[in-house]
Order: C-alpha cells, then sequence, then structure tokens
C-alpha cells in the first residue's frame, strides 16, 4: 500500500485489513488459540466479533472523539451474551486481548509496508488503544451484570437442583418447594432431555427456545440438560444441535431416563445425527454400543476374511451394510449405492466366498432378526476400526 503518511492512510489500512478475510482470520486464529473457551465458540461467531473491534478501531480513528462520550451497548450485549453461554469473563478478555494484540501487529506490519511514518502509526494505535480499553470495560461491565441477573433468576439453584434430580437420587417430595420455584410439579410427567455440548452459543438458542415450552434446563456433567413438560416440533429447533429426549414420565424415574438419554446421545453423535431423537428411536444403537467388548470380537471373527487395508474388501463390507440398512432388498440398496442390483448381488456373493457370509434371501422376510443384527453391528465394527 502506497501511503503518504497521513491519518487518512492509516484509516484506509484499517478500511482495508477489516475487509480482508486473511487477516481477520488471522486475528481470529489468535483469539480462538489464546482462550480455550472461545475456542469453543464457531469460528464465524468469533469472525463476527473481530469485524467489530476492527470496525470500532476504525471509527475510533476516524472520529476522535471521547471514549467516555461513545455508546458501547454492542459490546456490553456481546459480554451479557458470554455470560449465559458460560464463559467466563477472563476467558472471553483473554479471547479479546490476543486478537487485538494481533491486530495491533498486522496494523504496524502493513503500515511500515504502506510506508506509513512510526510516528503516526504509533498516534493512530494509542486513539485505538483508548476505545479499546473502553470497548473491553463495557464487555466486562455487560458479563458482570448478566451474572447477577442469571443468578437474581436462580440460574445456580435451578442447575443444583436438576443434577439433584436427574443425577439422583433426590426424594421428589423432598425437591417439592424447590419444583414449585421453577414451575415444575411433583406429580409431573415430563421429559428428561440431554443434548450435545460444546458449542455454547447454540447451546444458549437451544435454552431460550425450549423455555418457550416449559423446559427447565441447566448444565448437568458439562452438558446442557433437563426436564419440560412438553417437547417442540423437531423442526422447530436448530438442525446443527444434537437433542436426544425421553418420554414423559414422573420425576422419580428422571435419574434413568437421564442415564439412558445420555447414552443415547453418545450412541447418536458416534453415528453423526442431528435434531432432536427420542431414545426409543436409539434403541439398538444404544444398546449395541454398551458392548464394546462383543462387538470387538464381532467385529474381528465374522469379517475375518476381510483385510482392512483392502479397499476392494471395504466396498463389499460397506455393500453388505447398505443391503441389510434397506430391509434386505437388492433394488432398493442398489438404488442407495447408485449401481445395478446385479452389482450388489454379486458382491454380496464375493463377500460370502470370503467371510460365509449368509446367502441372499429373495423372499419377503430375509433373515432371521437376531442373524441381521449379528452380522449389521459386525461389519459396523470392522468397518469403523479397520
Amino acid at each position: 500500500m502506497a501511503g503518504t503518511g497521513s491519518a487518512t492512510t492509516l484509516g484506509t489500512l484499517l478500511r482495508e485489513l477489516t475487509a480482508d478475510p486473511t487477516a481477520v482470520e488471522e486475528v481470529v486464529t489468535a483469539a480462538r488459540g489464546n482462550s480455550p473457551e472461545i475456542a469453543r465458540l464457531p469460528p464465524a461467531e468469533v469472525r463476527r466479533q473481530v469485524v467489530a473491534l476492527l470496525t470500532c478501531g476504525l471509527t475510533a480513528l476516524e472520529r476522535q472523539d471521547d471514549p467516555g462520550e461513545r455508546d458501547f451497548a454492542e459490546a456490553r450485549r456481546l459480554g451479557a451474551d458470554r455470560a449465559a453461554q458460560g464463559v467466563s469473563v477472563a476467558g472471553l478478555l483473554r479471547g479479546v486481548q490476543a486478537g487485538r494484540n494481533r491486530a495491533v501487529e498486522l496494523v504496524v506490519r502493513h503500515g511500515r509496508t504502506a510506508g506509513i511514518p512510526d510516528d503516526v502509526l504509533v498516534e493512530g494505535l494509542l486513539t485505538i488503544g483508548r476505545y479499546a480499553a473502553a470497548l473491553e470495560r463495557a464487555v466486562v461491565d455487560g458479563h458482570r451484570h448478566a451474572e447477577r441477573d442469571l443468578a437474581r433468576a436462580g440460574h445456580d439453584a435451578r442447575t443444583r437442583l436438576l443434577r439433584r434430580l436427574l443425577i439422583g437420587p433426590e426424594p421428589v417430595e423432598r425437591a417439592a418447594e424447590e419444583l414449585g420455584r421453577f414451575g415444575l410439579r411433583a406429580e409431573g410427567p415430563y421429559h428428561c432431555l440431554v443434548a450435545e455440548g460444546g458449542d455454547p452459543v447454540r447451546a444458549h438458542a437451544l435454552t431460550r427456545r425450549l423455555s418457550r415450552y416449559g423446559a427447565v434446563l441447566g448444565t448437568v456433567e458439562g452438558r446442557l440438560a433437563g426436564l419440560t413438560p412438553r417437547l417442540p416440533p423437531a423442526d422447530r429447533l436448530d438442525e446443527g444441535v444434537l437433542v436426544v429426549a425421553a418420554p414423559a414420565g414422573p420425576l422419580d424415574r428422571a435419574p434413568v431416563m437421564y442415564a439412558l438419554c445420555v447414552a443415547a446421545l453418545r450412541a447418536a453423535a458416534r453415528r453423526g445425527r442431528h435434531g432432536l431423537h427420542q431414545v426409543t428411536e436409539l434403541a439398538g444403537e444404544t444398546a449395541l454400543a454398551a458392548q464394546p467388548a462383543l462387538a470387538e470380537l464381532l467385529g474381528a471373527t465374522l469379517p475375518a476374511g476381510l483385510d482392512p487395508g483392502d479397499e476392494f474388501h471395504r466396498e463389499l463390507a460397506s455393500t453388505a451394510l447398505t443391503w441389510l440398512d434397506h430391509g434386505q432388498r437388492l433394488d432398493r440398496a442398489a438404488s442407495a449405492l447408485h449401481v445395478h442390483p446385479n452389482t450388489v448381488r454379486y458382491r454380496l456373493r464375493r463377500l460370502r466366498e470370503l467371510t460365509g457370509f449368509p446367502p441372499v434371501v429373495e423372499t419377503p422376510g430375509g433373515w432371521p432378526v437376531l442373524e441381521t443384527v449379528r452380522w449389521w453391528w459386525a461389519l459396523r465394527t470392522w468397518l469403523e476400526r479397520g
């Protein structure tokens, strides 16, 4: 960048950096790399923050007014959102400050390349620094106000109650008074639900959405979990979130339902599932996942004639799984694999020659259920661990 040494040139530089995806990504990487809590946020969310901070610096340089006269409502909202998402003020500031330091390095490096004199760079960065400090104070202020509001709303007490109800054992009659405080009735019934963790932004949005249906939610063993009198339609939830719910039942059954939901959540996550699922829908995967030693034994014995390093062998196993998943129908499996039914028939025959895979039954009913489960489990395990 060619420069004249003026503040306008520095403003142009900041404007270009703010619009430069590579520069923004460097700042994002610094922020996420220095704060594990920020790293758990979606990169797009952090990127939005970075652009907002760079834009703030640009505005500060152009306006040259007193930071005390600025409205930092957006920064306060940012702090409040992070508090609600469970990000600590220390974790938030580590990310903000690391990103700011990286942005300063970029300004200095590109400024010198553009020919901007050091004294102009220093003066501009001092101006930006005053605004950055005021912005950070606003972030902290918003975070602390939100924490106090959450505490007044009974956030901590609600979470403690949920942990006692879901992990147990907590006699429901002993917690009757507390239940009423949070809109629950000892006589129930309630759905227990558990959501996949790791994304505080989505967890916060999910909490707000489920609360509209009477859900009482909190963080239990690192996951969003809770009780709700009714479930929302599946299409009303973020399709990128995995939620597992149990059928409605009495509160004294909540620990059992919670344990089942957690097991089903793990099984569904391993399969890459998303959306809202009933624990009963995931019964097969959950039951099989609870027997890893038996899965290992099946995966090592039934497909023993296959070589994990041979792509053709992996294709045979995958084809057989698809055939089993599609009701042992050659036409449906062929359609799913985008091949001719005769290709499916050939691959299953080759698999039988190599492993003793049972013969294809082309009459209604197919294999016995237990034989189907045995081979489905064995092939799935072999493919996953091969």
